[in-house]
């Protein structure tokens, strides 16, 4: 197990460097110059008043070193946990930004992702069993898998929100509101996040019914059911196996999925205005910040590994058959 897992470990390590690097250079290629953005945004008139600033910002964000002595300082200051000064929202650190994001997102991605795929699996288990339910799970699934994340929110929002009035379509609270521990905030806060996780559990909820629907199905087909049900064993008891047997491979496409459905709810909480780590990409993107672009993909990289490594451990627990392999090879 140690040599797996070690395995595993060595793996992600040599994502998470290959990942960032590809993180570092984007922003590089990206038109335009941030500092002089910069230097504009404050309005100076006087040409050599704006020169003065935009030598002092290039300087201050190294970006006058060269392009490799970049690449290294970038490493050095990361490992001391520092992700430098953010362009757009200046002189505030990164991690002060992305730290203030960051509740928001998980807030709406872990529930929304283990929810869809719970319910999910839980309805396409039963569809497979129940014709009636299986003509109406199937079509419904289909529909909602076709639907881009973007698309959905975007007719939640105008159908819940615009027409019907019964939730917000932006921001993570009231804007007349400020950020205090009381219930009235809190209910105020779950009034905003409904319709954003709405629109990541919708559209995860359809992908993973089919998934376990068909994967019931092949196993209730297959060999060992046949012969379990010719030697009388309750259906019960054969179901049982079929779902123990069909929850493997969607374990293993969640883990498969889960850099998409991260991606989906990035845009969705772009098209909510939801003050998450989409939000913050967007706005980096906007303003040319290179360090707030690094930094918030720096946290979606890692979340994204570390959940995979989880869904590694659980699937270990979960199949006896990866254990025995693990124990054949230690013997």
């Amino acid at each position: 197990m140690r040599r797996y897992f070690g395995r595993k470990l060595l793996v992600y390590g040599l994502t998470f460097f290959v990942a960032v690097t590809i993180n570092w250079m984007v922003p590089r290629f990206m038109p335009g110059d941030p500092v002089s953005s910069m230097v504009a945004r404050t309005g100076a008139s006087n040409p050599a008043a704006a020169e003065t600033m935009r030598v002092y910002y290039t300087g201050l964000f190294g970006l006058d070193q060269p392009i490799w002595q970049q690449y290294f300082n970038f490493w050095a200051t990361l490992f001391q946990g520092d992700f430098g000064i953010s362009i757009w929202a200046f002189p505030t650190p990164v991690s002060e930004i992305i730290l203030g994001a960051v509740p928001y997102t998980l807030a709406l991605m872990i529930p929304a992702i283990l929810l869809s795929w719970v319910v999910g699996n839980w309805f396409g288990a039963y569809a497979a069993r129940r014709k009636a339910l299986d003509n109406a799970v199937l079509p419904i699934g289909y529909i909602l898998t076709a639907m881009p994340y973007m698309w959905l929110a975007v007719l939640l929002a105008w159908g819940l929100g615009v027409v019907a009035g019964l939730f917000p379509v932006a921001g993570g609270y009231s804007f007349s509101t400020r950020p205090n521990w009381s219930w009235d905030f809190f209910l105020d806060l779950l009034h905003h996040w409904t319709l954003p996780f709405a629109s990541l559990f919708l559209a995860a909820l359809g992908g993973w019914a089919i998934g376990m629907r068909n994967m019931i199905i092949y196993e209730l087909e297959s060999d060992y059911s046949n012969y379990l049900s010719a030697l009388g064993a309750p259906q019960r008891l054969i179901r049982r196996y079929a779902f123990r047997n069909a929850v493997l491979p969607q374990i293993t496409g969640l883990a498969l999925q889960l850099g998409v459905l991260v991606a989906g709810a990035l845009v969705t909480e772009i098209v909510f205005s939801y003050p998450g780590l989409g939000s913050l990409i967007l706005k980096a993107i906007q303003n040319q910040d290179f360090f707030l672009l690094q930094g918030t993909f720096l946290f979606i990289v890692l979340g994204v590994l570390i959940a995979n490594f989880i869904i590694d451990i659980v699937y270990v627990v979960v199949d006896p058959r990866t254990r025995a392999g693990m124990a054949g090879a230690q013997a």
